[in-house]
């Protein structure tokens, strides 16, 4: 008798493995509810600077702004920089990008953005990382 019970919870647990496997970890469930809170502001128009020379390159500007309702980037503040003037070349450039903004509830909203800038070649292409 206690083996058949023994068996009859071993199956039960067995039963639920696959419900305990598809269950999301407290990570994930936090990840998948801030993905659809106000997420990250994506870039839809990225200015390229053309005067960057070739000393900077893999050099990393970090910028810190915010991304109005209408998509511009307001309040730019450089966060770090290896030089100023390239702090000022990428800052120029990123004050012309344009965004999708951020959405809440179906509506635009604000939203505050750390930006890494990576220059990857002397002939000024940069990336957000």
């Amino acid at each position: 008798m206690k083996a058949v019970k023994k068996l009859v919870v071993l199956l039960s647990f067995g039963a639920l493995l696959p419900l305990a496997a598809s269950a999301k970890s407290a990570e994930e469930a936090y990840v998948e509810s801030a993905s659809k809170a106000p997420g990250v502001p994506v870039p839809v128009a990225v200015v390229t600077p053309r005067n960057i020379s070739a000393d900077y390159a893999g050099s990393t500007v970090e910028l810190a702004f915010t991304v109005d309702t209408a998509g511009t980037p307001t309040s730019l503040k450089v966060v770090s920089s290896p030089d100023a003037m390239l702090a000022k070349i990428v800052m120029d450039a990123v004050k012309r990008w344009r965004f999708e903004p951020a959405k809440k509830n179906g509506s635009a909203v604000a939203t505050n953005v750390l930006l890494p800038v990576r220059i990857s070649d002397a002939s000024a292409r940069f990336a957000a990382n």
